[in-house]
Parts: structure tokens; sequence; C-alpha cells
């Protein structure tokens, strides 16, 4: 096929047609950057975490950052945090690239070790889970634990803007699993700005890959030639998402645009859902009893897994 722009040979078909390297990437730069200047995520005297796992997508948006802000002549100090959940043969990879990938685009790069913040690898949590018969799913205790301490060390780091590498497909996978599991309250803190309203002790998280496909995230980093190894968390296929992205790849397939779709519709009626949740839920965020760090009952979740674990 052809570039619908110049002729040349394209190297991807979009919604608007296919497109050669060369328009690909103005076309996946100024998507961000439009996504960056219509939300606001970036103010001249925000201190700039980037929460990075090594892999494509938080490789993309931390160059994609650093780009926006050399264009946008802005002097904002930016910095990548990642956290090592202690998964064998998988964490040690990604990090590995991500520290070549940090020293490339010049920018600090901070790693927090679950095992160092509560005495357990990831791996080691999930066979102690499994040895005292629970049920719980590595995906749920990785997902509170990494929130947690991202928020924790952002913070600690003076952070006050905090920007993840989620992509349209984690959105629609998120809008889509909260509806299954009648989790409009969950929903109400998704979107391209994270959460319902700003607090002290959390750092405001924003997403510049928000409308951005998984897809030209993989392309995008293949043609800048990032040091991403493309491995997947072994525990990925035990979670309730799996089966989710599964189901929306194939309807994809059948149905161009079903993702775009999904987001169109959640972003119509997000305000609305914020609105909800503000007026059910008004009581005040307390602090966790054990840890300090904040949370909705008087101790926190990454607490009670620490509870579980004991």
């Amino acid at each position: 096929m052809r570039c619908s722009q110049c002729q040349n040979k394209s190297i991807i078909e979009l919604q608007h047609g296919s497109v050669c390297q060369h328009h690909f990437l103005s076309y996946y730069e100024e998507k961000v950057f439009k996504t960056l200047k219509k939300y606001q995520m970036i103010a001249p005297e925000d201190k700039i975490c980037v929460a990075c796992s090594g892999g494509k997508d938080s490789q993309t948006v931390l160059h994609l950052t650093k780009k926006y802000l050399q264009e946008q002549r802005l002097n904002n100090e930016i910095f990548a945090l990642a956290i090592d959940e202690g998964i064998k043969s998988y964490r040690s990879k990604t990090l590995k690239d991500l520290k070549l990938f940090c020293k490339q685009e010049k920018v600090k790069l901070i790693v927090v070790s679950s095992k160092e913040e509560f005495g357990y690898t990831l791996d080691q949590a999930i066979k102690r889970i499994k040895k005292k018969g629970l049920t719980n799913k590595p995906c749920h205790l990785c997902g509170v634990w990494r929130r947690y301490l991202i928020n924790k060390y952002a913070r600690k780091n003076k952070a006050t803007k905090l920007i993840t590498g989620h992509n349209l497909d984690d959105e629609a996978q998120a809008v889509v699993m909260n509806i299954f599991k009648d989790n409009a309250s969950f929903s109400a803190h998704l979107g391209p700005i994270s959460g319902i309203k700003e607090h002290a002790q959390f750092v405001q998280r924003v997403k510049p890959l928000y409308f951005c496909t998984e897809k030209e995230d993989k392309l995008y980093s293949l043609i800048k030639n990032f040091p991403v190894s493309f491995i997947e968390c072994p525990y990925a296929e035990e979670g309730y998402r799996a089966k989710v992205r599964d189901m929306l790849n194939q309807f994809e397939s059948q149905y161009h645009g079903t993702k775009q779709g999904v987001i169109n519709s959640f972003l119509h009626v997000l305000p609305l859902i914020k609105e909800k949740e503000l007026n059910d839920n008004d009581k005040p965020l307390r602090s966790c009893s054990k840890c300090g760090e904040p949370a909705n009952q008087e101790v926190c979740q990454a607490c009670k897994i620490m509870e579980m674990l004991r």
C-alpha cells in the first residue's frame, strides 16, 4: 500500500488512511502533543515524575514528554521512577533496558524495590499466598503495591505531576472491566487526568498517550529504535484484564474502531460519573493508621496485604 499523503510505501493503516514512516511519526507525535496541550497536563512550575517499567509505552512517553518540554521551551525538572517488584526473568530485563534508555535520554532514574519496602518480592508474596490457600490474583497484589510505591516516591521526590504510559487499549480495557464488575466508582478515577479531585498526598496522574493505540506505541518505539525487549509479564495471562484484552482485540479486528468507540463514549459520560462519585462519597481522605499513606479506610490496601502475608 501507498501513503495517502505522499505515495511512499505505507507502514500502517490508520482510520484516516495509510501512512509512510515519516507521516506516521509526525501524526503520532502531534497526537500526543495535542493531548498534553488540550488537557493542560504540564504547567511551567511542575516537577515531573514519569512512571517507567522499561517497556515500549513508558519509554515512548518519557521520550515525548522530554521532547515536548524542549519544543515548548519549558525548563521543568523531570525524572523517571521505576518499581522493581521482583519478578524473575522479567523485571530485571526491562530495568536493564530502562537504565540504558535513561542514560541515552540523560534523565535521572530512581528504582524502588518491593523487597526493600515490604519485605517480599512479588514472586515470594504469590508463593506465600498460594501456600496459605488464598485466592488473591498476582495482578491485584502487584497493582496495589505499584500504585502505593509510585505515589509515595513521586511525592517523596517532590514531584507535582506524575506521567504514566497508559494508552487507549489500557483505558478501554479498564472501562469495560469496570462495567462488567459494576465498579462505576473506579471508572470515576479514569480519564486523561486521573482522579476526581486534587489532594496533597496524591501526585496528580496524567496520560499523554491516552488516544494512542498499543499498536501505534509499539511501531513508534521500533522506528525510534528504543531499547525495548517486548517481553510480557509471566503473570499477565492469569488476570481478568487479559480476558477483556483478548475480547476487545477480537472485536477490533472484526469491527475497526471499537476501542476508540469505547473511549469516546466513556469520555461523554465521565463528567457525570465524577460528579456522582463526589456527591456520593464526600468523606475526607484519611491516612493509613499503620503506614501514614493516604487511604479510604483505616488501613490501606498495601498494609492489608502485608497483614495477610504475615
